[in-house]
């Protein structure tokens, strides 16, 4: 693993932290190929049922690192895209296979691609000094990292193309009023409420946790039967699993449920 990028599993939660912050975590090559491959192994590795991602220092993404990005205004066309699609494409690409719940604990800047790193999460809890931007117009790029996906799939078309347009960046309340974050915290609270609420999630039935991930995806992209059908296919799944039984048991026998995740 890359000095750029810190993994660490604790009590079935893996932290992945952006280690660069001196730069405000700005991402280079290295980095995105160590993400990657830290999200395949959270995805391989049975004993992880939680992903966090957050950054090092004051900032948790600043986006693409510019010594790189002076670099590549001299490459060709195709040289560039396939940068994109074939590196920093690779995070995005192997988020959406993972079914396990990732959060993104949002503790400073989070600019252009950084904050497209943190939209593709499924949640993002913020620090109150948090700032948000989509800045790629400030550069004259777009939004080349899944921003006009995610961000408009959270606000709704307009309010997306606003952000994009402009670049503004936005408070942590602001994103929170705009359904951006899910939760603001006190800077210094953060990761530990984000670690309570990863084990919220670890401690529930996990085989459901994953199999809720799935339903809701699908369900997003798919007309009303075809997710009434996904419904009924991963209820068939959780039903007869040891973790409903012993629920049904728990609730039977007035006391707490134990889950094994099976």
């Amino acid at each position: 693993m890359s000095d750029q990028l810190l993994f660490d599993v604790n009590e079935h939660v893996a932290t992945l932290t952006l280690n660069r912050p001196d730069k405000l975590n700005a991402f280079t090559l290295e980095m995105v190929e160590a993400w990657a491959a830290a999200l395949q192994e959270c995805r391989k590795n049975s004993d992880i049922h939680v992903i966090v991602v957050t950054g090092a220092g004051r900032g948790f993404c600043a986006g693409g690192d510019l010594v790189e990005m002076r670099q590549r205004v001299e490459e060709t066309p195709f040289q560039q895209k396939d940068f994109i699609w074939s590196h920093v494409h690779e995070v995005a690409k192997t988020l959406e296979l993972i079914d396990k719940p990732v959060i993104a604990a949002i503790n400073g800047v989070a600019n252009g691609a950084g904050l497209d790193m943190a939209l593709m999460c499924d949640m993002r809890f913020a620090a109150e000094d948090a700032r948000l931007a989509e800045s790629y117009i400030r550069v004259g790029l777009v939004p080349g990292d899944g921003g006009a996906y995610f961000l408009t799939r959270l606000v709704g078309t307009a309010k997306a193309l606003e952000l994009l347009w402009t670049g503004d960046t936005l408070t942590a309340q602001e994103a929170l009023a705009l359904g951006i974050v899910n939760k603001v915290v006190p800077n210094a609270e953060l990761l530990d409420y984000t670690y309570s609420f990863a084990q919220r999630l670890v401690n529930s039935p996990t085989l459901c946790i994953r199999a809720i991930k799935r339903l809701v995806y699908q369900s997003h992209h798919a007309e009303l039967r075809s997710a009434l059908d996904a419904a009924s296919s991963l209820m068939g799944i959780v039903g007869s699993s040891n973790d409903h039984r012993e629920a049904l048991a728990a609730l039977a026998e007035k006391r707490k449920p134990v889950f094994t995740g099976s």
